[in-house]
């Protein structure tokens, strides 16, 4: 803007030096007799001074002082008549830059403004606080409070010891939420939701100080309504995953996500999470039916009532799942409700390697088998389950295995599709394969998969308790499974770190879990994920098939994408969050001067 006022008041000037010589002689004559002004105690209107003496002035500087004067008349002549045609357009000519673009490109920004002035920031939390009835189970400030709300041991992006939210929340209903971010957006204080905390790329990072973080844990976790008729269920945003999944247990149905243990509703969206059985009933994506979200300036929105299906307007359902929280705070979430099949079994199979077992989920898929789930854990994971003690059994075959779940309503079909199964298996070289007889057998043989995670973790932590875990994803089409997750596989064989392999075999998503203990554990670390993200998106894959962006992966974002999407996102991120103020910082960049402006952890 500054440059194009600039050529403006050029093109003005040069127009108006035309006009010099038509100007009344008073203001060249007030030009010539400038300097001479004081010259001896006397003015340039003093009778007796000589004419010689009234044109001391050099007639570069006349004419340059003349230009001048002509061009920044003008300039605002020029401007006050734009002013006075259009003075809306005037006013927010600026901003008209930003609307008239489809994309907004990271360079076109200014870095964001937050409060942080302390006065005005007591004031804030004060009004907080008298909102919340000044009610001390309602708020927390405590340390340890902060620490949790910022950061897990399990997350790939750490908070540095002065990220932490200056308060945290416990909001009770959509209404009060609203009045909460409408308070932070007044006061231009960063917001960002929380939930169970279960994410692991550093979604609810604190990155700007100071935030306030809006829990929808303690007092958000009811089930609204069950429309059983419908197969459709309305809960808050803070209820846990498998709170719902066992009141619909109850009455013959389940939530088909089942992402991380203590995941809740509003997170599973805001991830668009998915989990071991998004390969029968879809990620969260697929499930939600509508959503109730509070935008950044305290807006309440509904994205839609609850029809199967609709071609009305725009999918903002589609909008709000996987922004991570950058765009509004889900408050409550209609999802759907799928029957529980009448009959299902758990098959687990060994096999001699990775690229078989891969290769076999590709063949199931290939030949239409339906299976509940599909699951791949590597020789490695298994290693590790036997030796941490966490199932009811150690004497898992320690070579790459697939966990099945086979279901259906009668026995007849149950048993066609493990026949199915099995000669699929035996072509693959299966050296086990075994399935449940009895609900205990079914808990005993899933049990495995459930506890992968605690079991890397547990063994990184022997001997070494401050350890962490670096567990990233990927997902790649179906046909490139077998030769990515192997070839990541080999990559991981050649360091000396504590790592195991988990995945989605169903839908081409995996997982790789990795250790560290030091500095130089850490660097190897990051170079593996980077290998085997840029593998993923080589073969036509994403760099996250459910844990999400964050932090930790805005950048293998932008390579998987490219600019113009980014852009786009950030021209609708900044359309609805003009302040930017929700969660900040996350899925990508929105400060130019980023840098300068937040922490990253140092390794």
């Amino acid at each position: 803007m500054m440059l194009r006022n600039v050529l403006n008041g050029g093109r003005a000037a040069a127009r108006t030096s035309r006009l010099a010589a038509s100007l009344p002689r008073g203001i060249p004559v007030f030009a010539r007799g400038y300097s001479a002004q004081f010259r001896d105690g006397k003015t340039n209107s003093d009778p007796d001074l000589a004419k010689t003496e009234r044109t001391f002035v050099p007639k570069w500087f006349q004419f340059f002082l003349v230009s001048s004067i002509a061009g920044g008349i003008g300039f605002l002549v020029s401007d006050i008549d734009r002013l006075k045609s259009d003075p809306i357009n005037y006013m927010f000519r600026d901003e008209k830059l930003l609307v008239q673009t489809s994309t907004l490109p990271l360079n076109e920004l200014d870095s964001p403004e937050y409060n942080t002035d302390e006065q005005s920031i007591a004031e804030l939390i004060a009004k907080l606080k008298d909102l919340l009835k000044n009610n001390a189970d309602h708020y927390s400030d405590y340390p340890n409070d902060l620490a949790a709300h910022a950061d897990t041991e399990f997350n790939t992006h750490h908070a540095t010891k002065n990220q932490r939210p200056r308060l945290i929340v416990f909001p009770h209903d959509t209404d009060e939420v609203a009045q909460i971010v409408k308070l932070c957006n007044s006061y231009n204080v960063p917001i960002v939701p929380f939930s169970g905390g279960t994410s692991l790329e550093g979604h609810f990072l604190p990155t700007r100080a100071p935030t306030i973080s809006i829990d929808l844990s303690k007092y958000m976790n009811n089930i609204v309504k069950f429309h059983e008729l419908d197969q459709d269920i309305t809960v808050q945003a803070g209820l846990p995953w498998e709170d719902l999944n066992d009141y619909l247990n109850d009455k013959g149905y389940k939530f088909g996500c089942d992402p991380g243990p203590g995941a809740q509703l509003g997170g599973c969206v805001a991830n668009s999470c998915s989990g071991t059985n998004a390969y029968r009933y879809g990620t969260m994506k697929e499930n939600v039916v509508s959503l109730t979200v509070v935008l950044p300036d305290g807006t309440i929105i509904k994205t839609k009532k609850r029809p199967r299906k609709s071609s009305a307007g725009y999918n903002l359902n589609g909008l709000f799942v996987g922004s991570e929280g950058t765009l509004g705070i889900v408050t409550e979430v209609t999802v759907k409700a799928h029957v529980l099949p009448k009959v299902e079994t758990v098959v687990v199979a060994s096999f001699p390697d990775i690229k078989e077992a891969a290769a076999c989920s590709s063949d199931v898929i290939q030949n239409g088998i339906q299976l509940n789930a599909m699951e791949l854990l590597d020789d490695n994971m298994m290693k590790l389950v036997n030796q941490n003690g966490m199932t009811p059994r150690s004497d898992w075959v320690e070579s790459p295995t697939l966990f099945f779940k086979v279901g259906g309503n009668t026995d007849v079909i149950a048993d066609e599709l493990l026949d199915q199964l099995k000669r699929i298996a035996k072509k693959h070289g299966a050296k086990k394969f075994e399935y449940a007889k009895s609900e205990e057998d079914k808990l005993e043989l899933w049990e495995a998969r459930k506890v992968a995670l605690w079991s890397v973790l547990d063994a990184g932590q022997k001997g070494h308790p401050d350890a962490k875990v670096w567990t990233t994803d990927v997902a790649v089409p179906l046909s490139n499974f077998a030769k990515v997750i192997d070839a990541t596989k080999q990559d991981m064989a050649k360091t000396d770190l504590i790592n195991a392999i988990v995945g989605h075999a169903g839908d081409g998503n995996f997982h790789a879990f990795l250790i560290y203990r030091n500095q130089d554990e850490y660097k190897q670390c990051a170079q593996l994920v980077e290998q085997m993200v840029k593998r993923a998106l080589c073969a036509e894959g994403t760099c996250t098939g459910e844990h999400g962006v964050g932090i930790g992966k805005r950048d293998f974002l932008l390579e998987e994408l490219g600019d113009k999407p980014i852009d786009l996102m950030r021209k609708i991120k900044l359309a609805i969050d003009p302040k930017r103020i929700m969660n900040p910082d996350k899925i990508f960049r929105i400060d130019p001067l980023e840098d300068k402006h937040i922490e990253h952890e140092e390794h």
